[in-house]
């Protein structure tokens, strides 16, 4: 254990490892590549030009999240959204001019801590259940 960095008690003392699992950096940045991937199959219900296969690929990505390509990206465009789009983008060839199309960052930072919260009170009401 290091003594000259910073430690929260709530990560190494009171939290689960479901929740410190669930607010890590993959499972936010994974809710962003949802996010995206959920907006572009709306956008094609209501009739955007988006294929099957930019589809596919999005889904195919989700969880595969290459975070030295992503702090490359934030240290040239000091925007972690954005660095996250231009990783997502090179990992999806064929789906990356619909990523983030219509978008603004907030759609993606409010939205994915709403799920992540939602499941974290989940996981609390869950465990609230065996003391009854």
């Amino acid at each position: 254990m290091s003594y000259e960095i910073y430690r929260s008690p709530l990560t190494h003392r009171y939290s689960s490892d479901e929740m410190l699992k669930l607010f890590s950096m993959q499972t936010r940045y994974s809710k962003f590549r949802l996010l995206w991937l959920y907006l572009a199959k709306a956008q094609k219900k209501l009739g955007l030009n988006i294929t099957d296969e930019q589809l596919d690929e999005m889904q195919n990505n989700i969880e595969n999240i290459d975070f030295e390509k992503v702090e490359e990206f934030e240290i040239e465009l000091h925007h972690d959204v954005m660095a996250h789009l231009h990783t997502f983008a090179n990992q999806c060839r064929k789906a990356k001019p619909i990523i983030h199309l219509g978008a603004t960052s907030c759609y993606l930072t409010d939205n994915a801590d709403l799920i992540i919260y939602k499941e974290a009170l989940f996981l609390i009401k869950n465990k609230l259940k065996t003391f009854y």
